[in-house]
């Protein structure tokens, strides 16, 4: 490997567990921790050679351990290109929790490529049912990388580290501030010009006050499927 794909790669892989170290709560000394298997499949098609629409579903099944209940979302994103680099998105989604409240989400969205760095900027308006309609508001930043494994590009080693910064919670007295880190490192292989799939270790924290954080490991299997 060339010594310049090396240095980058040494970067890389230092994000996540930068980002995660400087966001975790000192104090936290114990924690919750379960098995989790999520799959995201998604179909998108262009409307023209700046706009998309993206169908992309999610099953997220938990052990009981967990704490959390099994989750199902169908989201529907349209993609904006504002640059090469740049992509402006907005998607409505329906949540489905099972042995909890349903959920519905409108969500706003900017990407940004900067050779192998991502970033990703995302607002969502959250609304619980049995909140009496009370919006939840939430902040994402994501910053992450995608680094190529061969010459034509077809495999990329690719991870990220995530904040959620709740500004508004969903019910009245809930948690807000920085109350969870996502951290995800895996691969990604374009099988076709329309076809691509991943695999991806996920590790999902939940912060709480005076309680024990709850953290989730999840094998990520992705499909993405391009009309």
């Amino acid at each position: 490997m060339p010594a310049l794909r090396r240095r980058f790669l040494s970067y890389f892989l230092s994000v996540p567990l930068a980002l995660a170290a400087a966001a975790a709560p000192q104090q936290a000394m114990a924690s919750d921790e379960a098995f989790e298997f999520w799959l995201n499949p998604s179909i998108g098609a262009d409307l023209d050679s700046n706009t998309g629409v993206e169908l992309e579903t999610a099953q997220r099944l938990r052990s009981a351990s967990s704490g959390r209940p099994d989750t199902y979302f169908f989201r529907l994103w349209v993609n904006r290109d504002l640059a090469d680099n740049v992509t402006l998105s907005g998607a409505v989604e329906q949540r489905f929790n099972n042995g909890d409240d349903d959920e519905r989400r409108l969500i706003q969205q900017l990407s940004t490529r900067h050779g192998i760095l991502r970033t990703r900027l995302r607002l969502e308006q959250r609304f619980e049912e049995g909140q009496g309609g009370r919006m939840g508001l939430r902040l994402r930043p994501r910053l992450g990388a995608n680094v190529p494994l061969d010459e034509a590009g077809d495999w990329s080693l690719k991870g990220d580290a995530e904040l959620f910064w709740t500004l508004r919670s969903t019910a009245p007295g809930g948690s807000t501030g920085i109350t969870g880190l996502r951290t995800q490192l895996g691969f990604a292989h374009d099988v076709s010009d329309t076809l691509s799939l991943s695999l991806i270790y996920l590790r999902q924290q939940d912060f709480r006050a005076g309680r024990p954080d709850r953290i989730g490991h999840a094998p990520l299997i992705g499909i993405e499927f391009a009309l």
